[in-house]
């Protein structure tokens, strides 16, 4: 009779399993996610865990129950035949019939539905201007995933109405206005005349409006999409728990975004679990096979091979311009530093020498009050270098408008944008930032397109979704800096996409004093070449948190300017 060197039991949602010590030392470098000082090994009862533990019993045989074992079986199949489907659909052996839209998708479109409908759920990460919207339009081609729910940013309520009039014209499409659910159907809603006496084929929603209509979509919905997914990292929000109810009832689910994870890597298990549920395991067996810390803040151990794991095991898709043969003439990144009048920017930094003492020398004070002492040292000197320099940009754009170039103008404070919509007025510059109405984005947008605007300043946190620039455009100039390195480089995406016929112009305008000189560094802008941050051997994690001990190096240098003692 063959050995048994302990039990195994299903409870449920997982594998219970009790061993042998020395069988479970062993158990426990196999699946790094269990607890490493449990005696009783608890492992989630996903396909992937299962086909491993599969393996595992091969070596070491274990009494289960007839109903457990062929459950354990038809998941590790279910595995195999995911792993298989994945290989052939990658050496284009997987036929997939799709339908079409009534403009041609590419290639290299139709690739993420094809992999969603053999995973159920998938990240789609492709770098900026390669079409990820036309890739989540691709499935709702096929009959079975209709009704869908398109969920999206509120800063881009005009991106998916465009496109869907120009691929899926003969589609039902209701954009939902209102956090009050109502009915769906024209018969028992009559005053909606965009209704019809059947169900939408699609549904547009944005974050904010899903949370009083997640029970209701819920009930119809077969496929949905997640744009600018970056919005599901946090997960203790009742947005995240709308998200995950919308999730939970969809067949099949696709996440977009370029830059998916801004902060801590431990993020990307808020939106992974979206996606497709219980594919990382638990949030407990998360941490302990892929971060160095826990409790609310979560960094990965190794970002680039936990991004090799997600494209291995389907969950993600990252391709860059290269990949898929449409790379675009080369962008050049021109770093211009000048001087700016002290006097203006100690005038509007009042208040930031107190704040750097604080940030320096925080006796006495509690932490929170520091956080807030840092925050708003941060907003004080960002703003004040923005307003000094901002003279200076504005006469820059002008030179560029002077020689024939329309101009993006990214910039960040609403002071600033005043500045330069003052010196630029006979260029009429247009705005579309966070404080415009839908309809005022796309007339700004219309206007700058039409060329009766040469110049269009757009937020560095807003313009996510904005096409048809790179039509009139390839000249992007950033009067104001982010802190993040992905943000800025999503936002140059905006002309820097398919179409542009012309090699990109980026300047950042730097100031020699101020907050400047640490975010230059920061971001690296001297050697910065970044060709997408989604690269397979690149991380997939990038920090915008800007951190203590950046925020003291910027207040040691705000004193060393002022000549006064930290």
């Amino acid at each position: 009779m063959e050995r048994q060197y302990g039990s195994v039991r299903h409870n449920g949602r997982d594998w219970i399993v009790e061993c042998e010590p020395q069988v479970r030392t062993r158990l426990k470098r196999v699946f790094p996610r269990v607890s490493q000082g449990s005696e009783k090994i608890r492992l989630l009862a996903s396909i992937e865990n299962s086909r491993e533990l599969q393996w595992f019993m091969e070596r070491y045989p274990m009494t289960m129950t007839a109903e457990d074992r062929q459950l354990l079986d038809a998941k590790s199949q279910a595995h195999v035949q995911r792993e298989d489907d994945l290989a052939e659909l990658m050496t284009g052996h997987h036929q997939m019939v799709l339908g079409e839209l009534a403009k041609p998708a590419r290639d290299y479109q139709e690739l993420p539905a094809e992999m969603m409908m053999i995973t159920g759920g998938l990240l789609l990460a492709d770098q900026v201007g390669l079409g990820k919207t036309i890739s989540a339009q691709v499935a709702m081609t096929l009959p079975q995933n209709l009704p869908a729910v398109v969920v999206y940013p509120a800063s881009l309520p005009n991106h998916w109405p465009e496109k869907m009039a120009e691929f899926l014209p003969h589609l039902k499409v209701h954009h939902i206005n209102s956090g009050q659910p109502y009915p769906l159907i024209k018969s028992l809603n009559p005053r909606k005349r965009d209704l019809w006496e059947t169900l939408p084929d699609v549904i547009l929603i944005s974050y904010h409006k899903l949370r009083g209509w997640a029970d209701h979509l819920s009930r119809i919905v077969m496929y949905v999409v997640f744009e600018e997914c970056q919005q599901l990292r946090n997960s203790d929000s009742l947005i995240y728990e709308a998200c995950q109810k919308l999730a939970a009832a969809a067949d099949r689910r696709m996440g977009l975004s370029a830059t998916p994870i801004y902060n801590y890597g431990g993020e990307f298990f808020n939106v992974i679990q979206i996606l497709q549920p219980d594919a990382l395991g638990d949030r407990d067996e998360f941490l302990r096979e892929w971060c160095i810390s826990g409790g609310d803040k979560p960094r990965l151990r190794d970002p680039i091979e936990f991004g090799h794991y997600l494209r291995r095991n389907g969950l993600m898709l990252a391709r860059t311009r290269a990949d898929v043969g449409r790379e675009l003439p080369p962008v050049t990144r021109i770093v211009q530093e000048f001087d700016v009048d002290e006097a203006v920017l100690s005038k509007h930094a009042t208040g930031a020498e107190l704040l750097a003492k604080v940030i320096l020398n925080p006796i006495g004070i509690s932490n929170f009050e520091r956080m807030q002492a840092s925050a708003e040292f941060d907003r004080i000197m960002r703003q004040a270098t923005g307003v000094a320099k901002a003279p200076f940009v504005a006469e820059f754009v002008r030179m560029l408008v002077d020689e024939g170039h329309q101009v993006v103008l990214f910039g960040w404070h609403r002071m600033v944008y005043e500045i330069w919509r003052e010196r630029l007025a006979d260029l009429n510059p247009v705005l579309y930032t966070g404080s415009e109405s839908p309809t005022q984005k796309s007339e700004s947008v219309e206007q700058f397109i039409a060329g009766t605007s040469k110049v269009i300043i757009i937020s560095l946190r807003a313009g996510a979704g904005i096409d048809g620039l790179q039509h009139v455009c390839h000249h992007a100039v950033y009067g104001e800096l982010d802190w993040s390195p992905g943000v800025m480089e999503q936002t140059l995406g905006r002309i820097d996409r398919d179409m542009q016929e012309n090699g990109v112009m980026s300047f950042y305008l730097t100031s020699t004093s101020g907050a400047d000189p640490i975010i230059s560094r920061v971001l690296g802008l001297k050697q910065w070449q970044l060709d997408g941050v989604m690269n397979a051997d690149k991380s997939l994690v990038e920090r915008t948190d800007i951190g203590a001990n950046t925020l003291r190096e910027l207040a040691r240098h705000y004193c060393e300017q002022k000549g006064v003692a930290a």
